[in-house]
């Protein structure tokens, strides 16, 4: 099938939205009251939550960034999926709710995804991974290809990733320059230094960790250290060029414009090694465009699940 470069312009967005109102969607629950859920897998228990009508379509499962938990996804962005479909939002191992400890390698993580969903008896499913879930989604596209449908990467970036190799440097700058400015550490990381980025930066942080059931504490010292390790390890590993090139899904591939932890071409990358990929580039936007563009990621999320395969 012939790739499609989707590019986000104002047009586009609102051509977008257009199609998605009309569609009459059903309406979801609030995330910040959505209780955990758990399940146990070898005398470990995982903690997730659902939102969303099930239905006849696939569950989207959310595979989550580095050091990030459940309450860290941003409410609009899932109440927004969640009105087209039941979403599945977990914790992995040693994260949140979730007990264990966290793996230092990507194939861990998504050994420990695998068996989550297969434990919810969950036969195939459609998967949305961001930054760190970004990896995590691409070894289950190679090593369990059944198990997902169609699959979204969000500022993600192939094995071999020179953006990823950097990651330290890339915290270490933000963390300074955050001591300096008393700018939020996520709003430096995940958002443009624009007018504009600033202020959806502050929309964000006002979007997370406001769970008001079942609330998490951030990830322990262990966790932060084994997924900075496992994101290191993804950069420093030979390229997985030639696995990308036989991933048969539908991919959706979305970056922003100015990504300083995943790099904007390293999606490019991405793109133009996975046959049946789209890429989406955002405007003025960071590692956090799902975010800072929430309601067009939500409207080409949809169309790209409910279009044909």
């Amino acid at each position: 099938m012939i790739k499609r470069l989707v590019l986000s312009t104002m047009l586009l967005s609102a051509a977008v939205i257009g199609n998605v109102a009309s569609a009459q969607p059903v309406a979801a629950s609030d995330y910040t009251t959505t209780e955990n859920k758990y399940v146990e897998i070898g005398g470990t228990r995982y903690a997730y939550r659902t939102i969303g009508d099930r239905g006849s379509k696939p569950p989207l499962v959310l595979f989550q960034h580095f050091t990030g938990t459940m309450d860290d996804w941003d409410q609009r962005t899932i109440e927004g999926l969640a009105k087209g479909r039941e979403l599945v939002v977990f914790d992995n191992a040693g994260v949140g709710a979730s007990g264990g400890q966290s793996p230092d390698n990507v194939a861990g993580m998504a050994d420990t995804a695998a068996r989550l969903i297969e434990a919810l008896k969950l036969q195939q499913v459609d998967a949305l991974g961001f930054s760190l879930g970004g990896s995590i989604v691409q070894q289950l596209l190679i090593e369990k290809p059944s198990l997902i449908r169609k699959a979204i990467l969000v500022g993600a970036a192939p094995q071999g990733s020179a953006g990823f190799r950097r990651l330290p440097d890339v915290i270490s700058t933000a963390i300074k320059t955050s001591g300096e400015t008393g700018r939020p550490l996520r709003a430096l990381l995940f958002f443009t230094d624009t007018e504009a980025g600033k202020a959806e930066a502050d929309e964000y942080l006002k979007n997370i960790n406001n769970h008001s059931v079942d609330p998490e504490a951030p990830v322990s010292e262990q966790t932060m250290g084994a997924q900075a390790k496992a994101l290191v390890t993804w950069g420093s590993m030979p390229e997985n060029t030639e696995q990308l090139s036989q991933i048969k899904q539908p991919v959706l591939i979305v970056n922003g414009s100015d990504d300083s932890i995943a790099p904007t071409l390293e999606s490019v990358t991405l793109f133009q090694r996975i046959p049946n990929a789209q890429l989406s580039l955002y405007p003025d936007s960071g590692h956090g465009s799902l975010f800072q563009h929430e309601t067009l990621f939500v409207s080409q999320v949809d169309m790209f699940l409910d279009g044909p395969k």
